[in-house]
C-alpha cells in the first residue's frame, strides 16, 4: 500500500474516535462541581445543595433559572448507571444511537469529500436515511408519561414502534410518513417508539413485535390490526374518537340543540359544510374542546336544512363556522373560509369557550373564569350573580346579561351562581341573608389565592336590574380600576359543589363499560404472551369453584324416566342390604298398606333427581309385615324413638309411616328421616328430636304422629335437601353391632 494512502486509511480508522474523545459543549461534572469518581451519594449532597441555592423562587439572579435547569439536567444524567456510562464512554448521555450517528454523520462527511457516497452501497438500514422524518416524533418513556398521556386526553395519539433491521418498518415506511403529516396537521398527535433504544417503553405498550402501530386516547391504549394504508389508518384514528361529539343537525332540531346552552351550560357550535359526513378535522377539534363547548354539524346539501340556511344567511358554497351563546336568534361570533385550518378554528374556539355570564357549575370552572391574582397589573375581578332558578329570577338575569354584554373587559368577568346549589359559596359572600332572601344579589371579588381567600364587595342593595342598579354597578367598577382597595371585605370560601357530574350509578355504570371493553380488547387484540398468566389464573379459578359442582350436577341427571323402587322382603333382604357393595346405600321408604301410592307417589318425586347416582338404591318397607324389625333398629337411635316398651298402651299405636331409613349395609350404619311435622317449618332434616317432648305427647294420648292429623304426601316434605345432606355426609349416623333378620 503507498504511504499516503495508507495514511488516509489511518487517518480513517481514527476519526470516529477523535470525534468522541472531543469534550462536549455539556459536563454534568463541571456543573454539580464533582468528580468523574464521585459516589452517588456523594452526587446527590452536591445536587440538593445546588438545587436550594439556585432555585428561582429563592434566587432572584436573572441566571438562576437557567442554572436551575443545568443542575436538574445533569442530576438526571448522572443518578441514572445507564446515562452516566454512556457519557463516560461517548461524551454524551444518548443512548448509543447517538454515537452512531455522530459517527455516521462526521464519516459521512470525511469521504465526501473523495466522492464515496453511502448510496454506492444502496443500504437500507441506515437509521439516520429511515428516520429523518421521525425524528422530530421520537418518544421517550418519562416523556410519554408526563405529557404524551396526559395530553392524550386533548387528542388522539397514533404511534409507531420500530427498529433496526426492519424490513416490514421499511415497506410501511411511505404510507407512514403521509397519514402522520396529514394527521398531524389535523389536530391528532404522532409518535414513534425506537424499540432498540427505548425498550421499556416499548414495552409499556404492549409491543413485542416490530412494527406495531398502536393509538392512545385518554390514556386508554388500542392497537391497530388492519393492512396499513391511508384509509385504514385514518379510520383506525376516527373510530378512536367517542361517538357522540358531534350531533347532526336539521331544520327539525337546531332550536333544541341550541338551546341547550341553559342546560349545558356551555356555547354551541355550528358548522355548515357541503360534506355528506363529519369531517376528521371537525371531530378532532370537538374532541379537543368538549369540556367548553357543544358542538353540531349541519349538511347543507342535505334536504330538510334549507330553513336552517336562511335563518342565519349561511352561503352554501363556503364552509362557515358560527357560535352562538345565550341568544339562539343571533350567533355571538362567525367565521368562513374556503378551507377551514385547525389554526383559524382554534383561534377562533379559544376566544369563544365561555357563555357571556356562565354558571358557576363547578370549581375548576371558577378557577379558570376568576383567576388567581398574580401581580398588581394582572387584576382580574368577576362580578359574580347571586339568583334562583325560575321565571321569578328571570327579569334579573336578563337584566345582568344586558349589562354584562356592554362591559366586558379582559380583566372583567360576568358569572352567575344559583344560590340553592351553591349554598356555601352564597352564605360565605352575603353576611346579611335575611336582606336578600328570595332575591338577587351583585357581588365583586377578586381571588387572592388556591386556597380559597377572597377580597369581594356586595352592592349594598337586592339586584332588580333597574336603570339605579346599573349606574351603582357601573360606578363601582370605574372606582374599582384606580382604587383596588375598595373590596375591603375578605373571607375564604368552600369549593364549589360540581353540579353537572353525573350521578354515582352512572359513573359506576361507565366505570364498569369502560373496565369490560378494556378486558374484551386485551383479550382479543393484546399480546397472547402477556395474557396467558391471567387467563391460566381464571380459568383454574373457574374449574375450582364450579367444576366439582358441575360434576355433581351432571352426575344427578336421572338415567331413566322413573323411579326404580322396590320392595325390600326376607328373599332380597341379604342382596339389597347385608351384603351391599361398599360405598353403596340403599335408601327405604316405611309405608303401610294404606298410605303405600300416595307415599311413594311423592317419594318418587323427592328422589327423582337423585336417581342419576349409581350408588344409590330405592326400596319400600312394608309397616305392616316388619314393625319388629323396625323397632330393633330404633333402639340404635334412642333421640330418635322410645326403647319399646311393654307397658306402654299406645307402643302398639305409634305411627312409623314416611319414615326414611338410608341403610349402609357395608359399614353397619343408618341415617334417619321423620315426617315433617304440621306447622314445623324447619322440616326434620336430621334424626334427631327430643325423646321426653315425644314421650309426654303421646302419654297425652295426642295424634301428632296419626295419618289423619296430617296429609299424608306432606309427610315427606323436604325429603329432597335430606338427600342433599345425605350425600354430603352431614347427616348423623347410627351405628349398629349387625343387622337383624327380617323374618
Amino acid at each position: 500500500m503507498e504511504p499516503g494512502r495508507a495514511g488516509w486509511f489511518l487517518l480513517l480508522l481514527l476519526l470516529p474516535a477523535l470525534g468522541a474523545a472531543a469534550p462536549g459543549e455539556f459536563d454534568p461534572y463541571r456543573v454539580l462541581g464533582v468528580g468523574r469518581s464521585s459516589s452517588q451519594a456523594d452526587i446527590k449532597k452536591a445536587y440538593k445543595r445546588l438545587a436550594r441555592e439556585w432555585h428561582p423562587d429563592k434566587n432572584k439572579d436573572p441566571g438562576a433559572e437557567d442554572r436551575f435547569i443545568q443542575i436538574s439536567k445533569a442530576y438526571e444524567i448522572l443518578s441514572n448507571e445507564e446515562k452516566r456510562a454512556n457519557f463516560d464512554r461517548y461524551g454524551d448521555a444518548g443512548e448509543s444511537q447517538a454515537f452512531s450517528q455522530q459517527q455516521h454523520r462526521q464519516f459521512h462527511r470525511f469521504h465526501d469529500g473523495f466522492y464515496f457516497d453511502e448510496s454506492f452501497f444502496h443500504f437500507p438500514f441506515n437509521s439516520e436515511r429511515r428516520d429523518t422524518s421521525d425524528e422530530k416524533y421520537l418518544l421517550h418513556f418519562s416523556h410519554y408519561i408526563n405529557e404524551i398521556v396526559p395530553d392524550s386526553f386533548k387528542k388522539p395519539y397514533l404511534i409507531k414502534i420500530t427498529s433496526d433491521w426492519c424490513f416490514s418498518c421499511i415497506h410501511i415506511e411511505p404510507v407512514w410518513k403521509e397519514v402522520a403529516q396529514e394527521l398531524e396537521a389535523l389536530g391528532a398527535g404522532i409518535g414513534v417508539v425506537h424499540a432498540g433504544y427505548e425498550r421499556r417503553l416499548a414495552h409499556h405498550l404492549g409491543a413485542h413485535s416490530t412494527p406495531t402501530l398502536l393509538g392512545l386516547i385518554n390514556g386508554k391504549i388500542t392497537f391497530f390490526h388492519n393492512a396499513v394504508v391511508r384509509e385504514n389508518l385514518r379510520q383506525f384514528v376516527e373510530n378512536l374518537l367517542p361517538g357522540n361529539l358531534v350531533e347532526k343537525i336539521t331544520d327539525k332540531n337546531y332550536i333544541r340543540f341550541l338551546s341547550d346552552w341553559r342546560k349545558d351550560n356551555k356555547p354551541h357550535v355550528l358548522l355548515f359544510d357541503h360534506m355528506p359526513v363529519v369531517p376528521l378535522l371537525y371531530k378532532l377539534t370537538a374532541f379537543a374542546y368538549r369540556d367548553y363547548l357543544s358542538f353540531g354539524y349541519v349538511y347543507v346539501g342535505l334536504r330538510g336544512t334549507e330553513e336552517l340556511s336562511r335563518q342565519y344567511n349561511i352561503n352554501v358554497y363556503t364552509p362557515t363556522m358560527m357560535i352562538f351563546k345565550e341568544h339562539i336568534d343571533r350567533p355571538a361570533d362567525v367565521v368562513q373560509a374556503r378551507e377551514m385550518k385547525k389554526q383559524l378554528i382554534d383561534d377562533f374556539l379559544s376566544q369563544n369557550k365561555f357563555l357571556m355570564v356562565a354558571r358557576l357549575t363547578s370549581q375548576k370552572l371558577f378557577q379558570e373564569l376568576c383567576p388567581v391574582k398574580k401581580s398588581h397589573r394582572q387584576r382580574k375581578h368577576c362580578v359574580v350573580l347571586l339568583t334562583g332558578e325560575g321565571e321569578k329570577f328571570a327579569e334579573a338575569y336578563e337584566a345582568f346579561l344586558t349589562f354584562a354584554v356592554a362591559n366586558t373587559k379582559d380583566t372583567l368577568k360576568f358569572v352567575h351562581v344559583y344560590s340553592d346549589r351553591q349554598p356555601e359559596f352564597a352564605d360565605a359572600l352575603l353576611m346579611d341573608e335575611e336582606k336578600y332572601h328570595g332575591r338577587s344579589a351583585v357581588v365583586i371579588l377578586e381571588r387572592r389565592n388556591n386556597a380559597g381567600k377572597i377580597a369581594y364587595k356586595a352592592l349594598e342593595e337586592a339586584w332588580q336590574g333597574s336603570k339605579e342598579d346599573n349606574f351603582i354597578l357601573l360606578d363601582l367598577l370605574d372606582q374599582l380600576r384606580t382604587d383596588p382597595g375598595l373590596l375591603s371585605s375578605e373571607t375564604v370560601v368552600a369549593d364549589l359543589n360540581d353540579e353537572l357530574a353525573p350521578m354515582f350509578l352512572i359513573r359506576w355504570f361507565y366505570s364498569t363499560l369502560d373496565y369490560v371493553s378494556d378486558c374484551w380488547d386485551s383479550l382479543f387484540h393484546s399480546n397472547w404472551r402477556e395474557m396467558m398468566p391471567l387467563l391460566s389464573l381464571l380459568f383454574s379459578a373457574l374449574f375450582i369453584l364450579f367444576g366439582t359442582v358441575i360434576v355433581q350436577a351432571f352426575s344427578r341427571i336421572p338415567k331413566k324416566g322413573f323411579v326404580e323402587v322396590t320392595e325390600l322382603t326376607d328373599i332380597n333382604y341379604t342382596s339389597n342390604l347385608v351384603r351391599l357393595r361398599p360405598g353403596h346405600m340403599n335408601v327405604v321408604l316405611i309405608l303401610s298398606n294404606s298410605t303405600k301410592t300416595p307415599l311413594l307417589q311423592k317419594f318418587a318425586l323427592e328422589v327423582y333427581t337423585f336417581t342419576g347416582s349409581s350408588s344409590l338404591h330405592f326400596s319400600f318397607l312394608s309397616l305392616d309385615k316388619h314393625r319388629e324389625w323396625l323397632e330393633y333398629l330404633l333402639e340404635f337411635a334412642q333421640d330418635a324413638a322410645p326403647i319399646p316398651n311393654q307397658y306402654d298402651k299406645h307402643f302398639l299405636e305409634r305411627d312409623y309411616t314416611g319414615y326414611v331409613l338410608a341403610l349402609n349395609g357395608h359399614k353397619k350404619y343408618f341415617c334417619l328421616f321423620k315426617p315433617h311435622r304440621s306447622g314445623d317449618e324447619g322440616g326434620t332434616l336430621g334424626s334427631c328430636e327430643d325423646y321426653n317432648a315425644l314421650q309426654h305427647a303421646e302419654a297425652r294420648g295426642k295424634s301428632s304422629c296419626s295419618p289423619g292429623s296430617r296429609s299424608i304426601k306432606n309427610k315427606l316434605h323436604k325429603l329432597s335437601f335430606w338427600m342433599e345432606r345425605l350425600l354430603e355426609g352431614s347427616l348423623q349416623r347410627f351405628y349398629i353391632p349387625s343387622w337383624p333378620t327380617l323374618d
